[in-house]
């Protein structure tokens, strides 16, 4: 495993861009925790994103569209402390699969979990679809809190 900055220089094209979102998820959630964070503030994420047609699979089963994904993350993220090390990037028919060991805390809550990414690009190479599949231990179930009003499918 590396670090995801050293990943992101010797990357190119899509997986560059796969990096880059990875990265700079990374930066936000640290920025998160100053005063004056806002929905706004997620803007250089957004850059990477085809925001109009967005979606977001996550670990369970929940389907978010952009809007719905940055009301998660900014609530997410001013409690949460969020970290990744860089596993292997792979890249077929234009689709990227990135996999990292991510580490997080949420309160009294650790975890570190292996992770699969799997990032769909729109032609102008804007991310347009994330699907995502986590191995981990179980959750403590007040982790869960913050998927209040998610809907996660069955």
């Amino acid at each position: 495993m590396s670090d995801i900055d050293a990943a992101v220089a010797l990357h190119q094209g899509r997986s560059l861009i796969a990096l880059q979102y990875t990265q700079t998820t990374k930066r936000l959630n640290d920025a998160a925790k100053q005063p004056g964070f806002t929905k706004d503030s997620w803007a250089d994420l957004a850059a990477l994103v085809a925001v109009d047609e967005f979606e977001r699979v996550g670990n369970f089963k929940e389907v978010m569209n952009w809007t719905e994904y940055i009301e998660f993350l900014t609530n997410w993220a001013p409690s949460s402390e969020w970290d990744g090390s860089f596993k292997r990037v792979s890249e077929v028919n234009g689709v990227v699969f990135l996999e990292l060991e991510e580490r997080s805390r949420v309160g009294d809550f650790e975890s570190v979990v292996n992770s699969l990414t799997v990032f769909e690009f729109t032609a102008e190479d804007k991310i347009r679809h994330l699907d995502l599949y986590l191995q981990m231990a179980l959750p403590n179930l007040d982790m869960l809190g913050s998927y209040d009003g998610a809907e996660i499918s069955e």
